[in-house]
């Protein structure tokens, strides 16, 4: 399956509790942090959820 490299771009402060918690399984606890996954469908859905504080790095 193909990775995908995910980077926090804004902040998590005043973000919902779900939301920061989304972030943090997928690894993100610090801006510009980039993390890399497998493109499966749950890790795109967590990606989704938060799609206003990440975008998808090449």
């Amino acid at each position: 399956m193909a990775t995908i490299k995910v980077k926090q771009v804004k902040s998590r402060i005043g973000a919902p509790r779900v939301q920061r918690s989304t972030l943090d399984s997928l690894g993100l606890k610090k801006m510009n942090a980039v993390v890399e996954h497998e493109a499966t469908p749950q890790i795109l859905g967590m990606i989704n959820s938060v799609k206003h504080l990440v975008e998808i790095v090449k």
